[in-house]
């Protein structure tokens, strides 16, 4: 399983830095967040990387979207008409020209666009497979990867997961780019069962020989490593880490108005702002917060020189790439030789962070509505349906899926 970096406001130089220093890495571009020039630029930079690739996301999730930069790209259609777009010219005119921008850009696969379902049902299905049946139609060298984008009550709901995998069987792609609203707009999701239908997700896909990519993800999904996806997608602010559809509306501020740094523990599976920081130090905890070398990057030291953390200079710089780093390092040792060593790691990671947490809770150290305590039973109770419902088939597989 791999990482990429999900691109979000203000990611230009995080991610020269990031694949410099990794050697190469895939950036997943947001013609959202970059303009033509932009999308260019940075393209260009890191593909001159050695290993570096890039990808499209089209961010066609909401094609009535009024934001004034993602409308402002040439694929966008000028006049969007739900009744007639998916029929004919205008569906080739949208991925003839997004095909021509993925070759400009030279993207290592074409992400076709895809509507966001708030429910799979019928229609969302027809307009899927439009999408997919046309685009097999244009003739082009570049792997086709098919966008999946749920909202979080249709990711709720088993029967429209397993309608979603029983079509998309029969859809002409070599891959999928999946996404998912998370419940109430939570940063961490909080539901079993909508954390349990996107690993169900993602391994029915797994299981039909597609490459699968998960994209908007934080730390909590590293367990989608149990269905052995091939690469997810993470990112800065808390809008790359997990979907919010409505930051495709309107602009918004909101990347600019959130400033506090956040030190990520990957141990605890927890971040932590600064100041509890402080209180780990005062109540001598604060070493056992120190991330394994391995995953520190050079960019926490500063945390753990002896000094009170609030009066070191760990920028808001430092801090986004420190959680990118360690999340990398994390995401490159999550899948094993078996699917069982694999399940058994995580379950082991959960109950390293549980028995890290309780002391570190014990002494006034809390991540607030980052801190991973009330988040574990929801992984573990995920991981319990996984082994129930794809285990067997998973377990068979493991070795032939590549």
């Amino acid at each position: 399983m791999e990482m990429y970096l999900q691109f979000g406001f203000g990611m230009m130089d995080h991610c020269r830095q990031l694949l410099g220093q990794w050697s190469g890495g895939t950036v997943a571009l947001s013609p959202r967040d970059l303009t033509d020039d932009q999308l260019i630029r940075l393209s260009g930079d890191v593909r001159r990387i050695q290993n570096g690739y890039v990808l499209l996301d089209p961010q066609f999730y909401l094609p009535h979207s009024d934001h004034e930069r993602l409308c402002s790209h040439s694929y966008w259609p000028d006049n969007y008409q739900t009744s007639v777009f998916w029929q004919g010219p205008p569906l080739s005119q949208l991925l003839t020209t997004l095909l021509a921008k993925n070759q400009q850009l030279g993207c290592r696969a074409f992400i076709l666009p895809g509507l966001l379902a708030t429910q799979v049902d019928d229609d969302w299905l027809a307009v899927q497979t439009a999408i997919v049946n046309e685009a097999e139609s244009l003739p082009s060298p570049l792997p086709r990867i098919a966008t999946i984008a749920l909202s979080a009550d249709a990711t709720r709901d088993s029967d429209q997961i397993g309608n979603l995998v029983e079509a998309a069987e029969n859809w002409p792609v070599d891959g999928f780019y999946v996404v998912a609203e998370h419940p109430d707009g939570n940063y961490l999701v909080d539901d079993p069962n909508w954390l349990a239908n996107f690993l169900d997700l993602a391994g029915g896909l797994r299981l039909l020989d597609r490459e699968v990519i998960l994209g908007y993800c934080n730390h909590q999904i590293l367990c989608a490593a149990c269905v052995k996806v091939n690469a997810v997608c993470s990112g800065t602010w808390m809008n790359v880490r997990s979907f919010f559809p409505e930051k495709f509306q309107a602009t918004t501020d909101e990347e600019i108005k959130q400033r506090s740094r956040w030190y990520y523990c990957p141990q605890a599976l927890s971040e932590y702002k600064i100041p509890f920081l402080d209180v780990a130090k005062r109540q001598g905890v604060l070493d056992e917060m120190r991330p394994p070398q391995e995953l520190d990057g050079g960019y926490t030291s500063v945390l753990f020189s002896g000094a009170q953390p609030s009066t070191v200079d760990f920028s808001e710089q430092a801090a986004f790439r420190h959680y990118l780093h360690a999340l990398r390092g994390q995401v490159g040792t999550a899948v094993l030789g078996t699917f069982d060593d694999t399940m058994a790691h995580h379950e082991q990671a959960l109950t390293a962070a549980e028995t890290l947490l309780d002391t570190l809770h014990a002494a006034g150290v809390l991540g607030q509505k980052r801190d991973f305590g009330d988040i574990i039973d929801v992984n573990r109770a995920a991981l319990s349906i996984l082994r129930t419902t794809r285990g067997p088939m998973l377990r068979h597989r493991w070795a032939t899926l590549q």
